[in-house]
């Protein structure tokens, strides 16, 4: 059966990649800057008007791309484990494990990227991205959520995720055990959290106050541009 033919965006998506794994060697000394996107080009050998098309905003295209990389590296790797004895919440610290493991040994990278994203103009884009991880996971994790737990079920988890990964920045543990029990602690929160919702769902009052709640809906296949989450498909 022949191959099928590659798209533009399938080429825009090799493009990412070549101009990251060339870039990496550059962010530890310049981070996610102009500087390192042109030695990626050059190093790459990519031609300049592609690269263009490929990170049309620079080295923001750049590190967001790095983040997808990972991304795509954990669903990978999650599709193939084995959590079928697991717990759910323990489902979930595998996850998120597998997501920091994918970038085990690009610390800097990440830290680098961390640094970009916490600046105000880039905080969108950032937040957009950590949302997307954790739909990532939650979709993964066979989440059917169509309501206001869509939601918070992604929200909690950033929140998670997030702590997590800056946790482990400043880990220098063996194996980054502290990382892990780190994780354990901020999950077993989240749990008691919501067996506390799960509770309150028949208390009278809070019937009562969910009733002037508009029927909140997760969002169709293409959320709204303002919705954490939503970024340019690649």
């Amino acid at each position: 059966m022949p191959k099928a033919k590659k798209t533009e965006s399938d080429h825009i998506l090799q493009t990412q990649k070549e101009l990251v794994k060339a870039a990496l060697p550059h962010v530890d000394f310049d981070g996610w800057s102009a500087v390192t996107l042109a030695s990626a080009i050059k190093d790459a050998d990519v031609d300049a008007g592609l690269a263009h098309q490929a990170c049309p905003r620079g080295a923001i295209d750049l590190a967001l791309a790095f983040h997808r990389i990972g991304d795509a590296e954990m669903e990978a790797a999650l599709s193939v484990a084995n959590l079928s004895d697991m717990r759910f919440r323990d489902r979930i610290a595998k996850a998120v494990q597998l997501r920091i493991e994918a970038v085990a040994d690009k610390k800097e990278a990440v830290r680098r990227g961390a640094i970009l994203f916490a600046m105000p103009h880039h905080a969108a884009e950032g937040a957009q991205a950590l949302w997307a991880t954790t739909d990532k996971i939650w979709n993964a994790l066979g989440d059917t959520s169509e309501d206001i737990n869509w939601y918070t079920k992604r929200a909690t988890l950033s929140a998670v995720y997030s702590s997590t990964v800056l946790f482990w920045l400043g880990d220098d543990s063996e194996n980054s055990t502290d990382t892990w029990a780190f994780l354990d602690r901020r999950i077993e929160n989240v749990m008691q959290f919501e067996t506390i919702k799960a509770k309150l769902k028949d208390n009278p009052l809070a019937k009562g106050l969910a009733s002037f709640l508009p029927d909140i809906r997760k969002p169709e296949n293409h959320a709204p541009d303002d919705l954490p989450g939503k970024t340019n498909a690649s």
